[in-house]
């Protein structure tokens, strides 16, 4: 069992926005934090997250809680899975009740890589290489550049320094087969690899030995998911942030050799195309993206499938691409850095590239195939923004060399899920909950003169904040940014209005009910008049039917 005072610890270093930004595009909406909803479809951002209360909540599927709860959701985690996960993700340790249950030792993967490191120093194969390809002794270091040996040098370090092998097994390092144990990175040049938070997570590596596959990465773990990660970002994010600029590459040796020549907001995707699994990531600090791809097959395909998905989630910036056979390493090492500047600073947008990419695969001087680039080039464009859609058909039409109104564009705006339910709603009913909310002492004044019966439309929700006031279900009023959080002398003069309201109302129904005997209603009737003629006065007056 993890101690009660570990977990506290934990929540206490935790950012439920620094948490839940690793796994969805949040952008920032007054005091809190907007996303589209991951648990329920929807294109209209309802799921908000407050900074300042370290929760969340959707207002389209009622979902909310803190960040532990996020991450079991999300990740689909029992709740000490999800804690371990958590403190894993921002190196907090974490203590344990029965001392027999050891935590899993992050540290292997760090000293695995000094180990490495500290091998690279001794082979002069891979100095070589990394020297042939322009990489400085500065780049090295920074980088932190490593050799892995054969694989039973890698097993008997763990060994002789008395690792968990499980723990290595489980992080990537080394794994089981038919024949034992083997490592998983045997004679390559080691890039280690780390999250958002500068922890390192993983390696990739790089054959110098004719392996099959020239390039290999740490397998999926509890802390390495390459969709999720980028390769130079930790060393990257601070640059990226004071520049507004973020180059996505292909490869390490790129990202490597960018830095060397000053464009320090230099990342690469990990053998894999950036996915939406990245966004979250990219988005961190509103820049401007810029995809620097080959030019062969892979390369072409690549921006297309990232400009579209980048296009469609509303990012700026655009793509270069190099000439089949050059990549930026190369221009960097024959000293064409003053070339790449100028590059950099005029990539072609997203949506340009993408339509260009589309009308390319057609022979629009052939009626039908004109037809079937139209047809394609429509219903990206659909998929964009209204303005958006305005300003490119006029390119499309240029493009294919047809009439503009040809191009159709969609001007529906999507009915925001809020809408439909503002007839169900009171306001000040709301506001008056979440005053009480943001301000628990008020709750013992309220109750000497408020009864749960007094609320038309949310009786419920009052009773809730009767039994738990930090029930994670009044989140979605607390989080209402539409909603006021009224002061003392406000939430009185609403308290004035909700009593009048609900002892006139009172006062029609008692007349007419025959349940009460003569005298009964008689006395009720004057008690009630009593209180509407105090509450007139400004007075407010206890519940005491």
């Amino acid at each position: 069992m993890i101690k009660k005072e570990s977990i506290e610890n934990l929540k206490n270093n935790l950012d439920i926005v620094d948490v839940i930004s690793q796994f969805l595009e949040v952008k920032k909406s007054g005091a809190n934090f907007k996303a589209c909803c991951p648990f329920h479809g929807e294109t209209t951002p309802s799921f908000v997250v407050s900074p300042a209360k370290q929760i969340y909540h959707c207002f389209g599927c009622g979902v909310g809680g803190d960040s532990i709860k996020f991450m079991m959701e999300y990740e689909k985690l029992s709740y000490p899975e999800a804690i371990e996960k958590l403190a894993s993700m921002n190196n907090v340790n974490l203590e344990y009740d029965n001392v027999n249950t050891k935590k899993q030792d992050i540290k292997i993967l760090e000293d695995v890589n000094k180990y490495y490191q500290r091998l690279y120093v001794n082979n002069n194969t891979t100095k070589e290489y990394i020297k042939s390809r322009g990489i400085s002794e500065f780049s090295v270091e920074k980088f932190e550049i490593g050799y892995a040996p054969s694989s039973g040098d890698t097993i008997n370090f763990l060994k002789s320094n008395h690792y968990n092998l499980p723990d290595a097994i489980d992080l990537g390092v080394i794994d089981t087969g038919q024949n034992g144990l083997y490592s998983r990175f045997i004679e390559r040049i080691t890039f280690p690899i780390y999250g958002i938070n500068g922890k390192m997570v993983g390696f990739g590596g790089r054959t110098i030995t004719g392996h099959n596959a020239k390039y290999v990465n740490s397998p999926q773990t509890k802390v390495f998911n390459k969709s999720r990660l980028l390769y130079g970002y930790h060393l990257a994010k601070e640059h990226i942030y004071k520049k507004n600029q973020l180059i996505v590459c292909e490869g390490y040796l790129d990202v490597i050799m960018l830095h060397q020549a000053g464009f320090n907001t230099a990342v690469a995707t990990l053998g894999t195309a950036l996915t939406k699994d990245h966004l979250p990531l990219i988005r961190r600090g509103e820049p401007k993206i810029i995809l620097a791809y080959d030019g062969d097959k892979p390369g072409l395909a690549a921006a297309f499938k990232a400009s579209v998905m980048l296009s469609q989630s509303e990012f700026e910036g655009g793509v270069v691409i190099f000439g089949e056979g050059i990549d930026p390493a190369d221009m960097v090492k024959d000293g064409k850095v003053e070339e790449l500047n100028k590059i950099f600073s005029t990539p072609m947008p997203f949506i340009t590239y993408a339509l260009d990419h589309i009308i390319a695969k057609y022979e629009i001087n052939n009626p039908a195939q004109k037809q079937k680039a139209l047809i394609e080039a429509n219903d990206y464009l659909q998929s964009l923004g209204v303005i958006y859609q305005d300003e490119y058909k006029r390119y499309i039409a240029q493009k294919l060399n047809i009439r503009e109104n040809l191009v159709k564009v969609s001007a529906d705006i999507q009915k925001r899920p809020e809408q439909s339910d503002l007839a169900k709603i009171d306001i000040a009913e709301l506001c008056i909950i979440k005053s009480i909310l943001e301000k628990p002492s008020r709750l013992d004044s309220v109750l000497d003169i408020v009864d749960s019966s007094m609320f038309e439309a949310h009786k419920n929700e009052f009773d809730l904040l009767l039994s738990d006031i930090t029930d994670i279900s009044l989140n979605s009023i607390s989080l209402n940014d539409k909603l006021e959080n009224y002061d003392d002398e406000r939430l009185n003069k609403e308290l004035l209005t909700l009593l009048y309201k609900f002892y006139t109302n009172k006062l029609t129904a008692i007349s007419y009910d025959k349940k009460y005997e003569f005298r009964e209603k008689v006395n009720i009737i004057r008690k009630i008049k009593d209180n509407i003629y105090q509450l007139k006065q400004g007075k407010l007056v206890s519940y005491n039917l």
